[in-house]
């Protein structure tokens, strides 16, 4: 069957659930899109894990319709994993799904299962994403080659492999999970319209709300709290900052297992009194604006979006070299790259940016310009949905 570009499809999206972070959002953007382009899509998330925070809310203000599944979880569960694979069996044969969509490791192993076990030809094509993956570093090594085994097999049932960053891709092929040529690198594209820098008034009038000093440098960080993000080395990085006599701010805008520590380390190292712990916040736009540059210290990213969001609001970023983060943060053009756990290379970074603003702001104008053009939501879809008439053509 030959797809034709006016062709109305049945997409289902599965992802395991939609907590706060970027494979959620471009779920949800990208799902959003393809409805406006006269497809009919549908997401179906699975339950957060304890202390998440949801996103439903923007795939309510996308008008994109949510199938919540709660068997589909972020825990092994071999009676709760065998539901998820059965409703989401029903659900791509129920919608007559041309295209089943997967994101993340759980939603990818069930859902790409269920398509296997699926009958009627439903769906026609199968395409996983890989947004990052869990195959190191997170788990004990008996489970990592458990999860890297199960991943080969699922590979080579599957359509197509997205990999949403070459370093992402890179580590799959390195991995043994398919071959490189199987696999399509397909960057984030979001609708970064609503970020830009505030004027100098409004900047100054938000700093105020947290008791900010007019001059202060202020550091910010956004996330989930969490072993992965070396929150730890967050304060280290800006105690480090301080020591070198730069009058800095630090605003954490998130929260999460690692809350209490990081807090605790911050009390410790004497630099408590000059953080902002702000938990949670929806409208992320308002932060950005405050921040003079915008710090990540993990130890493992696929593409971090909150760089993205950041330098689009003309922010220079000061990162670690981790995953993805060299795709968004392009070191001495957008902001400086550091190895995982150096926080004086960070710190004297962040020195830099702030005592250097003709810099700084440089940076900042050639991010804003650079995730722009190569982050950008229009040409995302349109690359996803080359890749969907490929697959269909070929079905």
């Amino acid at each position: 069957m030959i797809f034709r570009d006016d062709q109305r499809l049945s997409i289902v999206h599965a992802i395991a659930r939609l907590n706060v972070g970027g494979a959620a959002l471009h779920v949800i953007e990208l799902a959003a899109r393809q409805r406006a382009r006269g497809h009919e899509v549908v997401v179906v998330a699975g339950t957060l894990a304890e202390g998440e925070d949801s996103m439903e809310y923007v795939a309510h203000d996308l008008g994109v319709p949510v199938v919540r599944l709660p068997a589909l979880q972020r825990e092994l569960s071999p009676l709760a994993d065998a539901t998820a694979v059965r409703e989401l069996r029903r659900t791509v044969m129920r919608r007559r799904a041309d295209v089943l969509h997967t994101h993340t490791a759980k939603a990818g192993a069930t859902g790409r299962i269920a398509a296997l076990l699926a009958r009627g030809g439903w769906p026609r094509t199968t395409v996983h994403t890989f947004h990052g993956h869990v195959l190191s570093g997170y788990f004990d090594s008996r489970r990592e080659q458990a999860f890297i085994r199960l991943e080969r097999l699922l590979a080579r049932r599957v359509g197509a492999i997205v990999a949403v960053s070459e370093e992402v891709r890179d580590d799959l092929v390195e991995l043994g999970v398919a071959p490189r040529e199987k696999i399509a690198v397909i960057p984030y594209g979001f609708d970064l319209s609503g970020l830009s820098r505030p004027d100098d008034t409004e900047r100054a009038a938000r700093r105020t709300t947290l008791d900010i000093p007019p001059d202060a440098f202020v550091v910010g960080w956004a996330g989930r709290l969490t072993a992965i993000k070396r929150p730890h080395d967050l304060v280290r990085t800006f105690a480090t900052l301080r020591l070198a006599g730069t009058d800095a701010v630090l605003i954490v805008v998130g929260d999460g297992p690692e809350r209490a520590g990081v807090e605790a380390l911050a009390t410790e190292l004497g630099v408590r009194e000059h953080c902002r712990f702000v938990g949670y916040q929806r409208d992320m736009g308002h932060w950005y604006g405050m921040f003079d540059a915008f710090l990540l210290s993990s130890e493992n990213e696929g593409t971090p979006v909150v760089a993205i969001e950041a330098l689009a609001s003309e922010c220079p970023v000061v990162a670690t070299d981790a995953g993805g983060t060299a795709t968004v943060v392009r070191d001495g053009v957008s902001g400086f790259l550091a190895p995982v756990g150096d926080t004086d290379a960070l710190a004297a970074h962040l020195h830099t940016i702030a005592t250097q603003p003709v810099l700084a702001r440089s940076l900042g104008l050639a991010g804003s310009r650079d995730v722009a053009q190569r982050f950008a939501l229009e040409t995302m879809t349109d690359t996803v949905d080359a890749l969907y008439r490929r697959l269909l053509d070929a079905s």
